[in-house]
């Protein structure tokens, strides 16, 4: 591959920190580029008395909606998917998530934190992510690690992209991974 890829994954065990360490590069984009188009979404722990009962997906101008959990009332919840203990309401992710992965010409960056099963669930959710891998608008995306050594295939692929770079999270390299990714998507998200 002749230069840096324009496909920055950030990958680690469940709890690590990506999705924080993905928005800590997104704030510094922000504050160091004013005038950067990002789009995209990231998905949030829902917690009640210390204990996680659902995430919610959110937009980069911080819409929300439900994506999974645990105290599910609807009537249409039966027929929803699950993860583990979680419900996934596929719809309510679609609705909001997906507008946000639509390619625009004026889009510099975007943020899909993340390229998971609950969000694999979408059968319109991974085009979308192909869509804009093909318009080579830089993305910067978190996707699980493999489980028992046995990956998604929508990740495997992802992961296996020309273009992708993957940046391993662990406890001791947060700091310095957060610079190293932003010092990248610099270096190809601003124009001279």
């Amino acid at each position: 591959m002749a230069g840096p890829g324009k496909c920055f994954l950030v990958t680690g065990p469940p709890g690590v920190g990506k999705t924080t360490l993905i928005m800590r590069v997104f704030e510094s984009l922000k504050v160091s580029n004013p005038s950067l188009k990002v789009q995209g979404f990231y998905t949030r722990e829902i917690r009640h008395g210390g204990e996680r009962v659902g995430f919610e997906v959110v937009t980069l101008d911080d819409r929300r909606a439900p994506l999974a959990s645990i105290n599910v009332s609807s009537s249409e919840s039966h027929r929803w998917p699950t993860v583990g203990k979680y419900k996934v309401d596929v719809a309510s992710f679609e609705a909001l998530a997906l507008p946000e992965l639509q390619v625009k010409e004026d889009t510099d960056l975007f943020i899909i934190d993340e390229v998971g099963k609950m969000e694999l669930f979408s059968s319109s959710f991974f085009p979308a992510v192909l869509r804009i891998l093909e318009s080579n608008i830089p993305v910067l995306a978190s996707i699980p690690i493999p489980k028992m050594g046995r990956d998604i295939p929508a990740v495997a692929r992802l992961r296996n992209h020309p273009e992708a770079t993957i940046f391993t999270l662990n406890p001791s390299n947060r700091d310095a991974l957060k610079e190293n990714i932003y010092s990248q998507l610099v270096n190809v998200v601003c124009k001279p």
